[in-house]
């Protein structure tokens, strides 16, 4: 057998690594022990998006409800692996055509593309180095084809490496200016390092060039950040409306139910999830928000039922921090110990995703403020601000100075997290509880006043702290 010969067949034997049966994909949930759960975490992964950030993470994740949340069919990324509804079905017929066509550079650029969407889907970090291997033997048959350095953005951006993200999104826009994808990627990308005037260009020259679903929720989110609701909602109620597939609807929606629950509209964040919920019914980012508007909305027991449905799927930071709290809320022995529970899990993730290549400092750093090793959030916290300048890393960075009995410094970084006009009840919460322990007791009553006007839900544990600090205060102004 020639060279050439044996390395095709190893691709082909490379695009047989078989995928999870779709019944193995979303397993009913039912009740499990912790030890259970933290083996089942190395099937863990960070879900994109920032929300993304409305593409939160980036990934597809959003980062901006205090931590990230896994979002199953973000658009973008791979609506041609969509449209028959199947992920694994539509991987597995990729994998039967590059068996037989191993130098079909077009095929493994989308085969790489499937894998960070299963792993983003399935919670499944292993999928990530199966990626970069197709995306690396895409670019190896055909250098510098768009779709495979598109591919390559996004899987960075999976990883939270937002910088190669955007260097590979732009050398697929200098091969083609209408790369949906890369142009998507590109806003994600500049959003997550903190350079908005950047992002909201891209947005302006993304929605010139490939106007859709996927450019419409960026273009909304980055509206977001500058706190004008009014765009991005009516951006996003355009995009739901003109939204025919599942996934989109989903995606959607659930952008509209976090903008809305960050805006203390709870029925109506309700509404939108619902709406996400008949589209896709086991869409986690959709269960996860709804029951978050339920306990909100004083709903704690259907709360309490509905996070436990998602972290016993994907125990992911979000979701485990805000079933603890929960538990924390109830304030029985074994509530409180169940709490712990959870935080440990937490941990546990977050080993897993450094060992498959995820930066997870972003959520190291929210998670262990609050309930875990303080000087390590406060490393974690520290190392993010190294990488990059967000609002999100600003206040990460603020609250873990503040819970390390370091006010003074924290405070300009709390103001900073706020500067952009971003409405975040939890921004607010953090920087007056900082203004407090510096003594500016005004702006600490008008931030607490204003976290618990914008969203008086926002945290089980945190809004009820709030509450209790502005009363010593003096109450609101």
């Amino acid at each position: 057998m020639s060279p050439r010969t044996n390395e095709d067949a190893q691709e082909r034997d490379r695009a047989d690594e078989t995928p999870q049966s779709e019944g193995e994909d979303r397993p009913e949930a039912r009740p499990e022990s912790g030890r259970a759960r933290m083996l089942r975490l190395g099937a863990c992964a960070v879900a994109l998006a920032v929300a993304m950030t409305a593409g939160a993470v980036v990934l597809g994740s959003r980062e901006d409800d205090g931590g990230v949340s896994t979002v199953s069919s973000a658009p973008g990324l791979a609506p041609e692996l969509l449209a028959s509804g199947s992920l694994s079905s539509s991987i597995s017929a990729l994998q039967s055509h590059l068996k037989a066509q191993p130098k079909d550079y077009t095929g493994w650029s989308t085969l790489g593309v499937a894998y960070i969407e299963q792993a983003r889907t399935n919670g499944d970090p292993s999928r990530y180095p199966q990626a970069e291997r197709a995306l690396e033997r895409s670019l190896k048959l055909r250098p510098d084809n768009d779709p495979a350095l598109a591919g390559r953005a996004a899987l960075a951006a999976a990883r939270h490496d937002f910088g190669d993200a955007l260097r590979f999104a732009e050398e697929a826009l200098d091969q083609n200016a209408y790369n949906e994808r890369a142009l998507s990627t590109r806003i994600d990308a500049l959003v997550e390092l903190g350079r908005y005037k950047e992002a909201s260009k891209a947005a302006d020259e993304a929605d010139a060039r490939r106007p859709g679903i996927p450019v419409f929720t960026r273009y909304a989110y980055v509206h977001e950040l500058r706190g004008d609701i009014r765009t991005a909602r009516r951006v996003l109620e355009q995009a739901l409306s003109s939204a025919t597939a599942p996934g989109d609807i989903a995606y959607v929606a659930t952008s509209l139910g976090q903008l809305a629950w960050r805006e203390g509209e709870y029925e109506t964040a309700l509404k939108h999830y619902e709406r996400a919920l008949r589209a896709d019914g086991v869409y986690l980012p959709a269960l996860e928000g709804r029951a978050r508007a339920q306990a909100a909305n004083g709903d704690r027991a259907a709360a309490i039922r509905g996070m436990e449905d998602v972290v016993a799927r994907f125990p992911l930071p979000g979701p485990l921090v805000t079933l603890g709290e929960l538990y924390e809320a109830r304030a029985g022995e074994e509530d409180k110990a169940k709490a712990r529970e959870q935080y440990a899990l937490v941990n546990a993730w977050t080993a897993l995703a450094r060992a498959n290549g995820v930066n997870a400092d972003l959520d190291t750093a929210l998670a262990a403020a609050d309930h875990g090793d303080r000087k390590a959030a406060l490393r974690a916290a520290r190392a993010e601000w190294d990488r990059r300048h967000t609002v999100h890393t600003a206040d990460a960075l603020a609250w873990a100075l503040h819970v390390n009995g370091r006010d003074d410094e924290a405070l300009p970084y709390a103001r900073r997290a706020t500067a952009t006009g971003y409405r975040d009840a939890t921004f607010l919460y953090h920087r007056g509880m900082i203004e407090q322990a510096t003594g500016h007791e005004k702006e600490a009553r008008s931030s607490l006043s204003s976290a618990l006007d914008l969203n008086p839900g926002f945290s089980p544990v945190g809004a009820k702290l709030a509450k209790k600090t502005l009363t010593a205060l003096g109450g609101a102004e």
